[in-house]
Parts: C-alpha cells; sequence; structure tokens
C-alpha cells in the first residue's frame, strides 16, 4: 500500500468524481482510476460503487476511510515534527460552536495570530455528532465542546469555564411577569433552538422529560444570530448562553425568564485525542486558550 494510493483514496472519498480528484491531485483520471483499483486489489474489496457517473463509497470504504484519514495524518505530522521542529507552524484544524468561536474566541485568535504567524488556522463546520469521528481521524486537531460529562475515554479535555445559559424572550412576554418561572410552566410555550446535539439544549430537554413537560412549537436555529432576530420579532422563547445575549440584556433589548428549575449551565471543553501527537501549534494554542480561561482546569 503506497502513500500516493491513500492521497487518491482520500480525495475520491471527498469529490466522489474522478475528474475533479484527477484535478486535486495533479495526475490524469486514467492514473486515478489505475491507483484506485490498485488498493482494491490489495484490499480484496471495492471502496467505490460506480454507477455511470455517480461514485458512492462502498460499506467497505466507509470501514477503511477513518484509517487512511489517520495514516496520512500521522505522515503529515512526522513531516512537519521534522521540517519545524519546536517552532509553531503548518495548519491548526479547529472546529467551536458558533457561540464559542464568535463570542470566545476572537481576542484568542487576534495574539495568537500575531505570536504565531507561520501557522495556518483552519476552523472545519462544527458538525456535532460528527466530532469524534473527525477527531479520530485525524481530520480535526481541536475541538470546543458544551458538556458536562466525557463519554469519550480516547480524548484529552481541558475544562475551560462554567457558560450561564438563560431563557430569554421579548419584554412583552407574558412569563416575564413572573416572579419564577418553573419547567411547568413551558408547558405549550413556543421555543427557539439551537439544532440537535447541541450540549445546552440536550440538557433543557432532559430538564423538560424529567419533569414530564411539553412545550408547544419548537422551532430549530443554525444561527444563534438568526435566533436572536426571531426573540426581538416576539416568535417565542430562545435557549442561549449568556456570553451570546449579554449586549442585548444589557440594553433590554429582550429579558431572561426568571427560572427556577434545575441548573441549565454548562461547562466548555477544549478536547483533542488523547494519542494525537501534541504540535508546537496545538501546545501553543492550548496554553493562550488556558490562560484567557478564568475557570481552567488541568486536561484530563
Amino acid at each position: 500500500m503506497e502513500v500516493r494510493q491513500l492521497q487518491i483514496f482520500r480525495a475520491l472519498a471527498e469529490e466522489l468524481n474522478f475528474t475533479r480528484t484527477a484535478k486535486r491531485v495533479n495526475t490524469v483520471q486514467s492514473n486515478v482510476t489505475a491507483q484506485i483499483k490498485a488498493l482494491e486489489e490489495e484490499l480484496g474489496a471495492p471502496l467505490f460503487d460506480r454507477l455511470g457517473r455517480r461514485v458512492t463509497l462502498t460499506d467497505a470504504g466507509r470501514r477503511f476511510q477513518p484509517f487512511a484519514e489517520q495514516a496520512l495524518s500521522a505522515m503529515e505530522q512526522g513531516h512537519r515534527a521534522i521540517r519545524h521542529g519546536a517552532e509553531p507552524s503548518g495548519p491548526l484544524r479547529i472546529c467551536a460552536p458558533e457561540s464559542i468561536l464568535t463570542y470566545r474566541l476572537p481576542q484568542v485568535l487576534r495574539i495568537f495570530r500575531r505570536r504565531f504567524p507561520n501557522v495556518e488556522l483552519v476552523f472545519v463546520p462544527d458538525t456535532r455528532e460528527a466530532f469524534a469521528t473527525d477527531l479520530e481521524s485525524g481530520k480535526i486537531d481541536l475541538a470546543f465542546r458544551m458538556y458536562d460529562s466525557q463519554t469519550y475515554p480516547a480524548f484529552r479535555t481541558l475544562k475551560l469555564r462554567t457558560e450561564r445559559i438563560f431563557l430569554i424572550a421579548d419584554s412583552a412576554h407574558a412569563l416575564l411577569a413572573r416572579r419564577i418561572v418553573k419547567p411547568i410552566d413551558l408547558t405549550g410555550q413556543t421555543l427557539l433552538l439551537t439544532e440537535s446535539g447541541c450540549g445546552y439544549r440536550a440538557k433543557f430537554e432532559r430538564v423538560l422529560a424529567m419533569q414530564n413537560v411539553r412545550p408547544g412549537t419548537v422551532t430549530e436555529f443554525s444561527s444563534v444570530e438568526a435566533m436572536k432576530e426571531c426573540v426581538r420579532v416576539g416568535m417565542g422563547i430562545a435557549l442561549l448562553p449568556a456570553i451570546v445575549v449579554s449586549r442585548e440584556l444589557r440594553s433590554q433589548h429582550f429579558k431572561a425568564l426568571h427560572w427556577a428549575g434545575p441548573s441549565l449551565d454548562i461547562q466548555t471543553h477544549a478536547v483533542w485525542h488523547k494519542d494525537k501527537w501534541v504540535s508546537p501549534a496545538l501546545a501553543a494554542f492550548l496554553e493562550l486558550v488556558q490562560s484567557h480561561s478564568d475557570e481552567a482546569a488541568p486536561a484530563a
């Protein structure tokens, strides 16, 4: 099995198109076909289905993909270690929820960019459920997650802080007149929530389920900024971290309910694979993130 075969496999698995793959790896289409055929013969299983112009991964291809990613990632890390030594450089791939990326990281990123100009910061879309696979395959180097308990023994974590979580509504909402709001008071209410897989949404839904509370309509958003706009026009009650809504709460564009249920606050962690080589770039970034967190605890 050759490195070139793995590189072509990775490209084809992402592009699912022989022409685009050939262009991406700087070769001709016939060579892509030949290299994939040789790899399939060595593995003893087809990796791709070719249905006319349509290309899809087979079940064997999907099983093989994370191992190919790991092998290529390890090779690339080794090259960087030899070329650059202890000087932070090369790509650093980070995945973070919108709330962390927009409201927590900019100051850290500004300082990091000034100190380490040879590091290429790459931000990968937050896929929530797929982040574990992406860490294991080496597709990302570091993830920021919101959760209360770690369920992935293959990962190391650095607790950064506890995020306050609020239920917010426009100033005319009837529940704002109540001295306290209990979970049962949300029965039949319209809720504005982040996408499934979000840590604080999952915690909130567990609270409601434990007390047999059934809200009314639930509207799901991929953008916290869109959620805030919908709160402004009175569309419902939103669940959001304090860092996202602090400015609007100070200006009283909307208000927080006087929540009397179980705490919805949640911890933010930096997460990376325990077996991953901690490159100088990753080590420098973790050190900087930790220095900018009031609650940072040692990695576990």
